[in-house]
């Protein structure tokens, strides 16, 4: 149909997620070469029917997959892929000279067990079939910490329901921020929210980072500039 939104290439559509500058500065000729040769052979390609069950999209057995929204550098990402080889990874990350860093370390240390997208993470999300991740990590996102832009912070009701079709019950949603303002919104979207609830039962437990986290160059910064992180786990129930 002329009006259908789903007849559009994804790629062309509006953007609802992400609000970010898409490149800093100029690449290094092997940065921009990686992204015209590796990165295609990585893409989740969302022009064609999702998979009946995410694993497919390996090329290697995996017995689950799960998804980084917003890698950075790809520190946490490499690390996991790393840690949890039987487990399959999909990393997302609008912001090019992210995704040049990540291709290459990846050009010489390959991940059989890693896919990427390079785009709005809700295309992603409204693309995967229900049930299909064993978990997500949304580590250190923008915090648009000016109230009006409040509205551009990826923790919202909206996207908490996209992740409460795409996690199996009893799959975890993990955050991570050092702006005190986020936390607290993101501990009151998911309280406000049916198909999640907080893991802690002490204070120790959002102020431990999670199992294998390796660290990374903005938690380092945040903490020497004296804030604190914190380390959310939530539950699909």
């Amino acid at each position: 149909m002329e009006n259908d939104p789903s007849a559009i290439p994804h790629r062309e559509r509006a953007r609802e997620a992400f609000f970010g500058r898409l490149k800093g500065p100029t690449l290094r000729p092997g940065q921009a070469a990686l992204l015209e040769t590796l990165l295609p052979t990585l893409l989740i390609d969302l022009d064609t029917p999702a998979p009946a069950n995410l694993t497919a999209l390996f090329p290697r057995p995996v017995a689950a997959v799960h998804l980084e929204i917003g890698f950075g550098g790809g520190e946490h990402l490499l690390a996991e892929t790393q840690r949890r080889p039987d487990t399959g990874f999909i990393g997302v990350e609008p912001f090019v000279n992210g995704m040049a860093k990540l291709l290459s370390t990846i050009q010489v240390e390959p991940r059989a067990n890693l896919r990427l997208y390079d785009d709005d993470a809700v295309r992603l999300l409204d693309w995967m079939p229900d049930a299909s991740l064993a978990g997500i990590d949304l580590l250190y996102p923008d915090p648009w910490p000016k109230k009006k832009h409040f509205k551009r912070r990826f923790v919202n009701a909206r996207n908490l329901d996209r992740f409460a079709r795409v996690l199996v019950p009893g799959a975890s949603f993990c955050f991570a921020s050092d702006i005190d303002t986020y936390v607290d919104w993101t501990l009151q979207h998911c309280r406000d929210h049916p198909a999640f609830e907080w893991t802690a039962s002490r204070a120790a437990d959002w102020h431990q980072p999670f199992a294998g986290w390796p660290g990374t160059r903005y938690e380092a910064k945040a903490i020497r500039e004296g804030r604190r992180p914190a380390y959310l786990t939530f539950r699909r129930v």
